[in-house]
């Protein structure tokens, strides 16, 4: 058996990113951009009113009060998406509306707040200071300006940003496909007759939506018999895939036949069996180019096992350079024991304290029961070399979500 480090490790050596596309703003959420994006325009593009008000010559304005207000000739009322033609004089305001561009001669925006309308004048209770409530040309991007680097998660502002500049279209790295195959006589899938000693095919179903929230594309090639000659038929479809994923089959039983048939396919087993709980008996190939896993055939290690491998090496392939589940430290509720030997991934639930975080297992931690799964939204840690944990010790915790409860005395 190897490590956990070494098998990630040994695993993202051999993950490449895969080509570009050219996909509509609409769709880019969620994808990594594979183009520099420079503006093409400032932003604003002039300069604009960041208050509805009036714009003013600050002179005119000097020494106004509540109790002496200086008094002022409107002389136009201008809305945003339109541009003034007047050039406002001595003795002049202007209404303006917020994001309308400033009226030559104007050096300042009163806020409406400040003033009173008195039919075709305005009253100005407080002199604002040159460049009150101006918003400048090029104030948050100019043009020329790098403003989203090639790699960069594409969240809603990216999005945002994008619209900004006109860009209706955007290069993103592709989305790879992910076929997923399972093996066993005992499986049968969900539309299928369940008699005698037979499992419903679970793992494909959970494995397709691990796989749909990295944001790739799960194909499904279905369940492969303890058959070579199926197994190898099921597999060279999985070959025009980007990567394959087979659950079962991969530890020492008479019918565990994944291995021989990937060899014989001439695919390179790069590793085998990993110093983890659940899932020891991962197997790691390269088949015909392609980055192919062998997960175990019990449910929850066949997601945890995805979870810390799997989804790393899919992250990477779509050009993402955040590829790991966050890590916090949490508060044990707890006793905890094992052997050496082996990391423990132990499904949990965390929650937020206020000052931090607590965390308890989930139940029974066997490899069958996703009860326990369903309910945990991080996996403790325990070290390989580590036998016991007590209640109120610190560990680390894998975060699968960040479904916290909501507490008052939590907040933001």
């Amino acid at each position: 058996m190897i490590s956990v480090e070494e098998a990630l490790g040994l695993i993202l050596e051999n993950i490449r990113e895969i080509g570009f596309e050219k996909v509509d703003i609409k769709e880019a959420l969620g994808r990594v951009i594979a183009e520099d994006v420079y503006a093409r325009r400032n932003i604003p593009p002039w300069d604009n009113s960041a208050m509805d008000g009036y714009a003013v010559i600050v002179n005119d304005v000097e020494g106004a009060s509540k109790e002496n207000p200086a008094v002022l000739k409107i002389i136009e009322s201008l809305p945003a998406g339109y541009i003034s033609e007047s050039k406002l004089k001595s003795g002049e305001a202007i209404k303006i509306m917020t994001g309308a561009p400033m009226p030559n001669g104007a050096d300042a925006v009163v806020m409406a707040e400040y003033t009173e309308n008195d039919g075709g004048k305005v009253r100005i209770f407080k002199r604002p200071e040159k460049g009150d409530h101006i918003r400048k040309a090029g104030e948050d991007v100019k043009d020329g300006q790098l403003v989203i680097k090639k790699g960069q998660l594409i969240r809603p502002s990216e999005i945002g940003m994008l619209a900004s500049m006109a860009r209706s279209i955007v290069s993103v790295y592709q989305r790879p496909r992910v076929a997923i195959l399972a093996t066993g006589d005992e499986l049968v899938d969900l539309d299928e007759e369940i008699c005698g000693a037979k499992i419903i095919n679970s793992n494909t179903y959970a494995v397709g939506a691990q796989i749909q929230e990295c944001g790739a594309l799960p194909i499904l090639l279905g369940i492969a018999r303890d058959r070579q000659d199926e197994l190898e038929e099921k597999l060279r479809l999985g070959m025009n895939a980007d990567i394959i994923i087979t659950s079962g089959g991969v530890s020492v039983g008479d019918y565990d036949h994944v291995k021989d048939v990937v060899k014989g396919l001439g695919g390179d087993l790069r590793l085998w069996k990993v110093a983890i709980k659940p899932g020891k008996p991962l197997a790691f190939s390269i088949l015909n180019g392609r980055p192919m896993f062998g997960l175990p055939g019990n449910p929850v290690a066949s997601m945890v096992t995805f979870e810390i491998f799997v989804r790393p090496a899919i992250l990477k392939m779509m050009g993402h350079k955040k590829i790991f589940r966050p890590i916090i430290y949490a508060t044990i509720k707890d006793d905890l024991k094992k052997k050496e030997n082996r990391r423990h991934f132990i499904r949990a639930s965390v929650q937020s304290d206020g000052d931090g975080y607590v965390v308890e297992t989930t139940g029974d931690q066997g490899s069958h029961m996703m009860t326990s799964m369903i309910k945990a939204n991080g996996l403790i840690i325990f070290h390989e070399n580590d036998t016991a944990i007590k209640a109120g010790d610190k560990v680390k915790v894998m975060l699968l979500d960040r479904s916290f409860e909501y507490r008052k005395d939590a907040g933001y």
